[in-house]
């Protein structure tokens, strides 16, 4: 279970501080598939990174499977069982997609089993396994072999941040298919930072925050449709802005 507490952070500018992130509040609990959104510049991705701990807070406390992890560093969370995508996959030159998956099981990897975790994002193995991590790989087969690293971690809590960036069509049509497999065998929480409708549509909650701060959070059923009538209200396809959905 995931517990942020009174969470706040603030840059440093040349004039004042900025608050990005206020005084949030909120619980994920265990084998959830949670849904953050909000309008751009909202503090969604800034919630990611706090959680992850590549940023640290300002204030208040975050607390995992009932430890601080607050002042962890990055490794500490990912030994305890927390796993982060990033917007955009980072290249690894020199180093093969198999050695990523090994690297990420913690463990002697078969062949056979990177190969299912390469088969269960929708890439063909032998095509993959020994394809370097570099810039022949498309933002759409680099998105699904983080994925795949974050199966084979097999972490108690896995966050995406805003996984439909840079990406295709055709790619987000199988990320979408990967999330619901994932939902359907869910053996720890999920979290998302996206304002796609049809990933909104696959959670168990969704949180919405604008302006640093949470606006709702409940269930998809609960949310989802306030969200959509807003949309549909003013004849606009979905999107945020600083007041939330318009």
């Amino acid at each position: 279970m995931l517990e942020l507490k009174n969470v706040s952070f603030e840059v440093k500018t040349e004039n004042a501080d900025k608050a990005i992130v206020k005084d949030v509040s909120f619980t994920i609990e265990d084998n959830k598939f949670v849904v953050i959104t909000g309008p751009n510049g909202g503090g969604k991705s800034t919630l990611a990174k706090l959680i992850m701990g590549i940023e640290k807070p300002t204030s208040g406390k975050i607390i995992f499977d009932g430890i601080d992890i607050t002042d962890m560093s990055i490794t500490e969370r990912a030994n305890l069982g927390v796993s982060f995508a990033f917007q955009q996959p980072v290249r690894f030159k020199g180093i093969y997609v198999f050695d990523l998956l090994r690297i990420a099981s913690k463990k002697e990897l078969t062949v056979s089993e990177a190969c299912e975790y390469l088969s269960a994002v929708g890439l063909c193995a032998k095509d993959y396994i020994n394809r370097e991590i570099n810039s022949s790989l498309s933002g759409g087969e680099l998105k699904r072999i983080e994925i795949a690293t974050v199966l084979a971690r097999g972490t108690k809590l896995s966050v995406f941040d805003e996984p439909e960036a840079g990406i295709d069509l055709w790619s987000f049509q199988n990320l979408i298919k990967i999330f619901e497999q994932m939902q359907s065998n869910i053996k720890g929480s999920i979290l998302i930072i996206s304002h796609q409708e049809r990933i909104l549509n696959i959670a168990d909650e969704i949180v919405l925050i604008a302006d640093g701060k949470i606006k709702k959070h409940g269930k998809k059923e609960d949310v989802l449709p306030e969200l959509l009538a807003q949309t549909a209200a003013r004849g606009l396809c979905v999107k945020f802005n600083d007041g939330g959905v318009k």
